[in-house]
């Protein structure tokens, strides 16, 4: 498998996983109706773990444009090769979100709140609060990377020869899993935890094109946030990795 063909797998699953749960729980006439925040962090969490497990031994598992752009920045993944993963990503997270759609086509159908249909593609803040909603975004993608560059010492190193891809699939898919899922059940009540542009802004493009009936907004005026803020996040936590180091 080529490691473009790897990151699209790996995020159309994580997309599907994560999506799946949201639309499980929210959508009307569903039979886990009203299973709550720990079902949706935890199926995320899980979302995580299957895409780095199928995606890790051929692309190192990024999954995320964030992790993508802050591996490079810290030095042990190439310039040259982010545009192709985020691709790759963005592509994913859109086949992945088609693909819970058609799954639960009758409930989103069944249902009548439009932020509800929304929310199973992308996320949109509980309060509306720019500053803090891209603080929050921020801090998530922070955590992440920060914590992926301390689990593996900071010691990779892209090798052009090498077999083993550098991403999250270097530092093992449990670790990773068990990292996404507590930054979801701490810091996801705001802005419900995008921490991944491609995660938020290709779903929301599905939202945005599919033939969803009575979907309303796709709301692209709150779509910088999820867009901007993981990468900045992901970048401080490699700048700051690197001066404690």
């Amino acid at each position: 498998m080529t490691p473009f063909f790897a990151e699209f797998i790996g995020t159309m699953l994580l997309l599907l996983m994560g999506g799946g749960v949201v639309a499980n729980v929210c959508l009307a006439k569903t039979k886990g109706y009203g299973a709550g925040w720990l079902a949706i962090t935890t199926a995320w969490a899980l979302g995580v773990f299957i895409g780095v497990v199928v995606a890790g031994p051929y692309s190192g598992a990024h999954l995320n444009p964030a992790v993508s752009i802050g591996l490079a920045i810290g030095g042990t993944f190439p310039w040259s090769e982010v545009p192709v993963y985020i691709l790759a990503q963005f592509l994913g997270a859109a086949a992945g979100a088609l693909i819970v759609w058609l799954v639960y086509k009758d409930h989103f159908d069944a249902t009548d709140d439009q932020g509800i249909k929304l929310g199973v593609f992308c996320t949109n803040p509980a309060i509306s609060n720019p500053l803090i909603n891209f603080l929050t975004e921020m801090v998530g993608a922070f955590v992440l990377m920060f914590v992926v560059f301390y689990i593996t010492d900071g010691e990779l190193t892209y090798d052009s020869n090498s077999t083993l891809p550098i991403g999250l699939g270097s530092v093992g898919a449990i670790p990773v899993a068990f990292t996404v899922w507590v930054i979801g059940l701490s810091l996801g009540g705001p802005t419900g935890y995008a921490i991944n542009p491609a995660r938020d802004l290709a779903p929301r493009f599905m939202h945005m094109i599919l033939p969803i009936k009575a979907k309303g907004s796709s709301h692209w005026e709150y779509a910088w946030i999820p867009g901007i803020a993981p990468l900045v996040g992901s970048a401080l936590a490699a700048m700051l990795y690197y001066v404690l180091k």
